[in-house]
């Protein structure tokens, strides 16, 4: 509706409204920074050894050498998944000789752990992997706990706008608020990993779904202004907010279930919202319900202590604005053309491996030196100067040499851990955290840049489609984790190097600052390589129209 915001000015851009509807859409959010990276603590991996069990009649000095040494990280220390063939040692143990200087260690024959695991209790009590046992042979399936998340996560930004687009932002808000409560909670009583992982799956779809219909729904309540607020601040500051606190929460209650339980009850508490928050009257008037949509703006101008005038819409204009068509695009036009071909292979790219280095940088932080919680804790602080920085970028630098410089920022710093001597451990995590700085900073601007480069004829298949590909990236981001079990600097040394790549490939985009929003594709910035020609027709846009792109970004973390 394109005089919806000339209709509704008398409403005012920053009333008791609009804060109320900023505050608790923004607090909605909060809940999915617990279930979004929940996993870090719920899939903790303790140090573990094989177990010996007491059958084994083994002396002290054999029980103490049964478990082989090797080389982990760079550190020597006991196997976790191998031990001497225990019917040797007893023998040995009854012989009274002893280990490595009656018997050498290196010529005995080993075997897996037969019977079980011990793990240590000093920073988890039980996690989803000490529980089923997904060490050794089925360590694998710890990483695919994760990755089947984001598969939820995928499917669910997917369905999530033809969801809202038919229902309502506020229904689907609130039914997929409950969906993600409800089967967090059924999670708690998981009885296998399969179980687990299936319900992980659907968690995920709720996740991303109540977070896109929050954002479209304060998109299309909020006026200009307070929208782009809204867009680059309100909701990620809120999630960052809801990432600090679930370290705080894991570093209390060290069980994965009790932990799981205390995440999922925070989600109860949106219920009263549904009193509070009003549908989208942009979609009632797009569905033909002008007359709700109506009370819902006299209720905000009452609120405001504004009156309303007599008569706020007119039916006749409103209802040729709705018969108008538009010309029909696929997603094939964003291959048609040579230019906007190349523009969507490197925003694919570059989505990708954004993720890649976000969810890989937040999943790692378990693996740090030092404590896990004071590193995931960091790790979230760090995203709120992250987003000031770039919403700060967006309005004043030019997108192209933002985005590059954050990105050149987050894979350099990573590169050079690889060089940092073991004994320095407070570098390296200052370096992992800048990492994750400009990593996030680039996540947060992506998708204004992306919204601007694309014209309005197929804008939202192009940023749907890039977004896309950033969920497969979140697909992929754990097993990125995983490969630091067999290097450690292996994650570092692939994210930095591929961060720094599609910093390299931002510069050839077009610039987008300052540039009217094209239409058309035939409207589109030309891809010119390192430098941009401006055309003849391209002029300065207003303060508005250079930020409108930001209400575009229609899915998040």
């Amino acid at each position: 509706m394109q005089d919806y915001e000339v209709v509704t000015a008398f409403l005012g851009e920053w009333g008791p409204f609009q804060r109320l509807i900023f505050f608790l859409l923004s607090a909605s959010i909060v809940p999915n920074g617990f279930t979004g990276l929940s996993i870090v603590f719920l899939a903790g991996i303790p140090e573990h050894r094989c177990r010996v069990p007491p059958s084994a009649n083994l002396s002290r000095e054999w029980l103490n050498a049964s478990i082989p040494r090797e080389l982990q990280g760079g550190r020597e220390g006991p196997s976790r998944c191998r031990r001497y063939r225990l019917e040797s040692l007893a023998n040995f143990s009854a012989l009274g000789l002893q280990p490595g200087r009656d018997v050498d260690l290196s010529q005995l024959e080993q075997e897996k752990c037969l019977d079980g695991w011990e793990y240590s209790r000093e920073i988890y009590r039980s996690t989803i992997v000490t529980e089923w046992n997904l060490v050794c042979d089925d360590d694998w399936k710890a990483p695919l706990t994760t990755s089947l998340f984001f598969v939820g996560v995928l499917v669910g930004s997917f369905i999530s706008g033809q969801l809202s687009d038919k229902f309502g932002r506020k229904k689907v808000l609130f039914v997929t608020l409950g969906v993600q409560t409800c089967f967090s909670f059924l999670q708690v009583f998981s009885s296998s990993w399969e179980m687990f992982s299936v319900l992980f799956v659907i968690v995920g779809m709720g996740q991303i779904s109540n977070y896109v219909a929050a954002f479209v729904l304060g998109t299309e309540i909020l006026g200009k202004t307070v929208r782009v607020i809204f867009c680059t601040l309100g909701i990620c500051i809120f999630y960052a907010m809801g990432y600090m606190l679930l370290p705080l929460f894991a570093y209390f209650i060290r069980d994965w279930r009790t932990l799981l339980l205390a995440l999922t009850l925070p989600g109860l508490l949106c219920i009263p919202l549904w009193w509070v928050i009003p549908e989208s009257p942009r979609w009632l008037i797009s569905q033909g319900r002008l007359q709700e949509a109506e009370i819902i703006i006299r209720k905000a101008a009452k609120t405001n202590g504004i009156t309303a005038p007599d008569v706020i819409f007119n039916p006749m204009e409103l209802q040729e604005m709705t018969s108008q068509k538009q010309q029909r695009h696929t997603i094939l036009d964003l291959v048609r053309t040579q230019n906007i071909r190349f523009v969507t292979i490197l925003s694919v790219i570059l989505w990708m491996i954004i993720s890649v280095g976000y969810f890989g940088l937040s999943l790692d932080t378990p693996n740090l030196h030092g404590d896990a919680y004071v590193n995931c804790f960091l790790s979230a602080v760090i995203e709120i100067p992250a987003y000031i920085i770039a919403w700060l970028l967006l309005r004043n630098l030019p997108r192209r040499y933002s985005m590059a410089a954050a990105l050149f920022l987050g894979g350099c710093v990573l590169l050079f851990i690889q060089l940092i001597p073991p004994y320095l451990h407070v570098l390296s995590i200052i370096l992992v955290m800048l990492g994750k700085f400009g990593i996030t900073s680039s996540f947060s601007m992506v998708y204004v840049y992306t919204a601007e480069l694309y014209p309005t004829v197929v804008r939202n298949m192009g940023v749907g489609a890039s977004s896309m590909a950033s969920r497969l990236g979140s697909i992929l981001s754990p097993y990125f984790v995983y490969l630091g079990g067999y290097d450690r600097f292996l994650p570092y040394i692939l994210m930095g190097s591929l961060t720094v790549l599609t910093g390299v490939l931002t510069l050839f985009l077009p610039e987008s600052y300052g540039m009217p929003l094209p239409d058309t594709i035939e409207q589109m910035l030309l891809v010119k390589g390192l430098k941009y020609r401006h055309t003849s027709n391209s002029t300065r846009v207003s303060k508005d129209e250079e930020e409108s792109p930001v209400i575009l970004k229609s899915t998040a973390f």
